[in-house]
C-alpha cells in the first residue's frame, strides 16, 4: 500500500504544517504552480517527489518537471497536469490524453477549487487538492491524501490548512 499526499497551487509559500499532515506519506504528488526551486527543494528533501509544472513555474522548475506526467503506482494508472478542467469540462487537451493513457486516477489543479469526482464517462477517478498556498481567489488552503492499494484507490481525506489569509 502506497500513501501519497497531493498538493497544487503553492505559489513559493509551504506551510510547515504540510509536513505534518504528510508524514506518514510515502510519496508527495504536486500538481503545479510550485512558484519557486526552493518549494520542490523542501518537499523532495522530505519525501519522493513527482510533480508537473504550472503556468507560473519559471524555467528551472520546468527542466525538473513535465508538463504532463502519466506512470503507475502499484496497479493504478495515474494521469497528472496543472491546466485540465474537469468531468465533464476537460479541457481539450486533457480529454484527449485521458482517451490516450486511459487512467484510473487524473489529477490537475490550476483552478484552486478542490474537487473530487468519479468520472463514469472516463472511467477515472479526478482530484483537483485546490491551492495550499496563499495567493489566488480560494478562500481555504487545501490537501489531499490517498491511499493506493494494488489497483484500489482509498481513503481520501480532504485536509484544510487554514485561512488563505
Amino acid at each position: 500500500m502506497t500513501q501519497i499526499g497531493i498538493l497544487s497551487d503553492t505559489h513559493s509559500y509551504l506551510d510547515e504544517n504540510i509536513f505534518k499532515h504528510f508524514a506518514q506519506c510515502d510519496e508527495i504528488w504536486h500538481i503545479g504552480d510550485f512558484g519557486n526551486k526552493e518549494v520542490a527543494d523542501k518537499l523532495k528533501a522530505f519525501k519522493p517527489l513527482k510533480g508537473v509544472y504550472g503556468n507560473i513555474d519559471e524555467a528551472n522548475i520546468r527542466e525538473e518537471f513535465p508538463l504532463i506526467h502519466s506512470f503507475k503506482c502499484e496497479d493504478v494508472q495515474v494521469l497528472m497536469t496543472h491546466i485540465g478542467g474537469y468531468p465533464p469540462k476537460y479541457n481539450a487537451s486533457s480529454k484527449s490524453l485521458i482517451k490516450q493513457h486511459k487512467p484510473q486516477l487524473f489529477l490537475s489543479g490550476h483552478s484552486h477549487i478542490l474537487k473530487v469526482m468519479f468520472d463514469e464517462t472516463m472511467n477515472c477517478l479526478h482530484i483537483n487538492p485546490g491551492a495550499a498556498g496563499k495567493h489566488g481567489w480560494h478562500a481555504v488552503r487545501t490537501l489531499v491524501r490517498i491511499k493506493i492499494d494494488g489497483n484500489i484507490i482509498k481513503n481520501c481525506e480532504v485536509i484544510e490548512l487554514g485561512s488563505r489569509e
